[in-house]
């Protein structure tokens, strides 16, 4: 069946109600080819026609030309366009032409490094000289015996930046032979690095590249990664180096249609749309009896889970026997299920899978006939890597988008043509955040002494942070170089994936021993307080109690039907405004702002009915940081025509600043829980009514600089999706928040309506100028 007749099925059925919105045609692609600018090493080249390649797309031949010319790149193009042999070939022309030539590979996650095993193996069996190539993943699964017998022999390793941080670089002595032949560092999915994950393993890289040069190397970098706005400026904060950008996709593409499917409103006093997740179920269990094979991508792993549960209940009453041919996918599972899911999938045993961002990334699982998404992504990029899932052979491909009850989901549903026409976004980092450094810089010092030399290295914060370290004592400064002499590693004190210092785990009340899971400090105060229920793998845990200065969270299984919402108040103090400008009759300010989170206590709220069951006090000390946020005035004659329209000021300024949090995701390659925002009636610090919105990292991460440049926009945005949704009041799709520490009251959206008319009543003027 055709992706057209499919959606023509769909049109058809009793059950169905105009939820197919939009269907977008994306036209197939030819295929380009390319020629290098110098031959491969007979034994790669014997090795690739036995494989069967035959040709190099355009992509392919200009980056493997520039890396054996020794250039630093980054290949930014599509999903499933070839990429890993742009880096493959010039690392076995290395290979073959010197038996001391090492390289290092850098992915993400475990997954994806297993599966580039099966690519290396398939080289190594047609590789014709012998002793053939060594290789392996070293990792937390990699049994100690093979460890030593990678660290001695093998030319390429495989890796991920938390074990090259804890295992690797603090024993580099170990590995003196493998760092001073150390030819290629290639760093693959290179935009999974962004917000915090991506600023860690940018001092990571670094850490390495220090190392290098202790053993007399400097090694070179290929970047690969899907098709983002700044690959050149992305690549070089990772890495420290200038790059060259291979962005020409040569790949063919067959022909796709991307369909937007809005769920039909189950309340329409409240404005509440059916949820994604019965309306994902549907379409899976669809795909399912028509034979098209898919992947159904989930936000969260319990969604996934009710996805594929919802949809085995329909085809065990419909299609029996392919009840047991879908499963769910996510990194929960042991590797070995993994591994079994994935060969399904790769053979064509499975019809599909429901996933998390887990199956996003570059891991082959064969030729799929449509995606799913379960409710947008989150960002342009991870919205077409999950769309070029499928579609990766000759067939046509089918990607439905379904359209979450939120205004981020909701203005693409009423604005189609905004999310084809939108570029990708900017993948930001910020490897000069003092916060980030301080807990590398000490694990730099343990693997080499640091020196004034590594300020050009490590950037601008470098200074700062050294300062703190030394004052704290934990560096010591000796002979001109600053020492760690702390008994532990520094390293393993580091969480690449949370920026918090601390950590808390949740262990089972019955058996303190057992870990259920370990989480950063500042996410359990909001998800792991006493009297939480906290989700893990689809369970429910009720947390007993909650000690951040033990780091220790204690849990027990319940089968509650409520969760919990935690109520907070924020504060915003302005540190310093680094940059201010007027737009029509008002003024936006960029600059440091010191955060005050603090935690009142939460509300139990029933399951499916949101009816709020109780409120309960908690007494828990304010956090405090300082991080990077934008501000605005309200001008004079928005707030005189609120006055006498009789709108509420609180409930409008608190209306835009929900609507901005929600939208600023369309500008920025950030998760909507990067960001929070802060209305004030009476600011502290300027005596007016303002609204702040400020990056939730500790130093910040550039997405509130880049809403700042922004800025224009982001409210037109937010006006275009209060003026088109059709609720009275507020509703999810438009003010109302699922995250608000105030139970999303006040709200006023006709006051937001207003105001957000009166700040683009005129064309911006003058421009950005330091204050």
């Amino acid at each position: 069946m055709t992706p057209p007749e499919f959606l023509a099925a769909l049109r058809a059925e009793r059950g169905y109600r105009q939820q197919l919105v939009h269907v977008e045609q994306i036209p197939p692609r030819e295929a380009r080819y390319g020629r290098l600018a110098r031959p491969l090493h007979p034994t790669l080249a014997g090795a690739l026609k036995t494989l069967g390649i035959d040709h190099l797309f355009t992509h392919q031949s200009e980056a493997i030309s520039h890396a054996l010319a020794g250039e630093d790149l980054i290949v930014a193009t599509g999903t499933a366009s070839g990429k890993t042999l742009c880096f493959n070939a010039p690392v076995l022309d290395a290979v073959a032409r010197d038996r001391g030539a090492r390289a290092l590979y850098l992915y993400p996650t475990k997954a994806l490094a297993q599966d580039q095993l099966r690519t290396l193996g398939e080289f190594q069996s047609a590789w014709s000289s012998r002793p053939r190539f060594g290789f392996g993943a070293y990792d937390g699964d990699t049994p100690a015996a093979q460890r030593t017998a990678l660290r001695q022999s093998a030319q390429i390793v495989l890796t991920n930046p938390d074990m090259l941080s804890i295992g690797i670089l603090p024993n580099h002595r170990l590995w003196q032979m493998f760092f001073r032949g150390l030819r290629y560092v290639v760093v693959d999915e290179a935009h999974a690095y962004r917000g915090v994950f991506g600023s860690q393993v940018a001092c990571v890289l670094r850490r390495l590249l220090r190392i290098c040069s202790h053993y007399d190397n400097r090694p070179q970098f290929v970047l690969c990664s899907a098709t983002i706005a700044n690959p050149v400026e992305h690549a070089r904060n990772l890495t420290g180096r200038a790059m060259r950008v291979v962005d020409d996709d040569g790949s063919p593409r067959s022909a796709r249609w991307f369909a937007i499917w809005n769920p039909p409103v189950a309340d329409s006093r409240l404005n509440i749309r059916r949820g994604t997740t019965g309306e994902a179920a549907g379409l899976f269990a669809a795909l399912a009896r028509t034979g098209l094979r898919s992947i159904v991508f989930a936000n969260s792993r319990r969604s996934a889970e009710r996805i594929l549960a919802e949809a085995r209940e329909q085809l065990k009453l419909t299609a029996p026997g392919l009840a047991g041919k879908i499963r769910a996918y996510r990194a929960g599972y042991l590797p070995e299920a993994r591994r079994e899911i994935e060969r399904g999938l790769f053979d064509g045993d499975l019809l599909g899978v429901t996933a998390t961002n887990a199956l996003e990334l570059g891991i082959d699982v064969g030729d799929l006939d449509a995606t799913v998404l379960a409710g947008y992504p989150g960002t342009a990029a991870s919205l077409w890597q999950q769309a070029g899932r499928a579609g990766r052979g000759t067939g046509d491909a089918l990607t439905v988008l379904i359209a979450g009850d939120d205004p981020l989901n909701q203005y693409f549903a009423r604005n189609p043509a905004a999310l084809f026409a939108r570029p990708v976004e900017h993948a930001l980092t910020d490897p000069d955040n003092p916060y980030i450094l301080e807990k590398h810089l000490p694990a730099a010092a343990q693997e080499v002494p640091l020196s004034s030399a590594d300020e050009g290295l490590f950037g601008p914060g470098f200074v700062d942070a050294m300062v703190r370290l030394e004052n704290t004592g934990t560096l010591e400064y000796h002979n001109e170089r600053w020492q760690y002499h702390g008994s532990r590693y520094p390293a393993q004190e580091i969480n690449l994936r949370s920026a918090s210092h601390k950590m808390v785990k949740l262990v089972l009340e019955n058996d303190p021993k057992r870990v259920v899971e370990e989480i950063d400090a500042q996410s359990a105060l909001h998800r792991a307080h006493t009297g939480a229920i906290y989700l893990h793998q689809a369970d429910a845990y009720l947390v007993t109690r909650l000690d951040t200065q033990a780091g220790i969270a204690i849990v027990r299984p319940v089968a509650a039907a409520y969760y919990t919402e935690p109520r907070t108040v924020s504060q915003t103090y302005i540190v310093r405004s680094h940059a201010s400008r007027p737009i029509a009759s008002t003024r936006a300010y960029f600059g440091t702002v010191r955060v005050s989170e603090h935690l009142i206590g939460y509300r139990r709220r029933q399951q499916f009915r949101e009816t709020t069951l109780v409120d309960v006090d908690l007494d828990y000390p304010p956090q405090t940081y300082e991080t990077r946020a934008i501000w605005w005035d309200i001008p004079a004659a928005a707030a005189t025509a609120l006055q006498a329209a009789s709108r509420n000021l609180h409930g409008s300024l608190h209306a835009v600043e929900h609507l901005c949090t929600s939208l600023l995701p369309l500008f920025a390659m950030c998760d909507r829980h990067d960001i929070a925002g802060v209305t004030a009636l009476t600011h502290p610090d300027t005596g007016k009514p303002q609204v702040f919105l400020y990056d939730t990292v500790p130093g910040g991460i550039g997405i509130s600089e880049s809403g700042f440049a922004l800025l224009e926009k982001l409210w037109q945005a937010a006006l275009d999706t209060v003026t088109r949704c059709a609720c009275r009041d507020g509703c999810p799709a438009c003010i109302q928040s699922p995250d608000c520490g105030s139970g999303n009251d006040p709200l006023d959206k006709a006051g937001a309506r207003l105001l957000l008319t009166h700040l683009l009543r005129a064309r911006p003027g003058g421009e950005t100028k330091a204050a």
